[in-house]
């Protein structure tokens, strides 16, 4: 039983721990919540028990479905054991159906569903404004050759298409998301999370929006839309 020792690492909404096995490390999902690349900050109750059982459900079915990630277990209600990465400075976006920025960007109304799935590159630096990369960019920075952008683009598209099927089977439907990639031992893996707090989720009936939107936009019933998107994946 591998144990949590020094934190590593806190971002905005974890915390990470060495344990006893330098490729093991514990991450610990916080209930901080963010905004606007930090400058809204806020709690949401409960955050951190949702995120973590959401993402190992849905890490879980990746896995099953032949996606290589992180995930190697829960450990309690907000941690989870996992592989140690060293982080891509990547977010890599699928959009299905037009949200958020993409709406601003290119005029197009919130809810128009695209012909094909999207797929964008942001550099991770929040002192930068994560500003959108094509691939020119991400191998001009050294963040990833073309063959690694390649399988990061093909993981995106597959994890999309599972997590689209699924979703909409339990009544949801998958707006957009954002991932994480880290490398391990030369092995590309997905990473971070995959929670409300890093998709769009509307009610496919309703369009009702049960993700981090509600917090962004003053929307209320938060802690409600979390806990909603948990009762229908866990």
């Amino acid at each position: 039983m591998l144990t949590k020792l020094e934190m590593l690492y806190e971002g905005k909404a974890k915390k990470v721990y060495r344990t006893e096995d330098k490729d093991r490390v514990i991450i610990e999902y916080k209930d901080d919540a963010t905004a606007f690349n930090g400058k809204k900050k806020g709690t949401i109750q409960e955050k951190g028990f949702y995120n973590a059982q959401i993402s190992a459900a849905l890490f879980n079915l990746l896995e099953d479905n032949g996606v290589k990630t992180h995930f190697i277990k829960k450990l309690g209600d907000r941690e989870q054991l996992t592989t140690y990465v060293d982080i891509i400075p990547l977010e890599v976006v699928v959009r299905n159906i037009v949200a958020g920025s993409l709406s601003k960007r290119l005029g197009l109304e919130e809810g128009y569903v695209l012909e094909e799935p999207i797929i964008e590159f942001y550099y991770k630096r929040d002192d930068l404004g994560d500003p959108l990369l094509n691939n020119s960019h991400i191998r001009a920075l050294k963040l990833a050759d073309e063959e690694e952008i390649k399988e990061i683009t093909a993981m995106g598209f597959k994890v999309n298409d599972i997590l689209r099927n699924y979703l909409s089977n339990k009544g949801i439907e998958l707006v957009d998301f954002k991932l994480e990639f880290g490398k391990n031992n030369g092995n590309i893996l997905l990473a971070d999370e995959i929670s409300p707090d890093t998709c769009r989720f509307w009610d496919k009936s309703s369009g009702e929006k049960l993700d981090k939107d509600r917090f962004r936009r003053d929307l209320g019933g938060v802690e409600n839309a979390y806990r909603e998107v948990w009762s229908r994946v866990k």
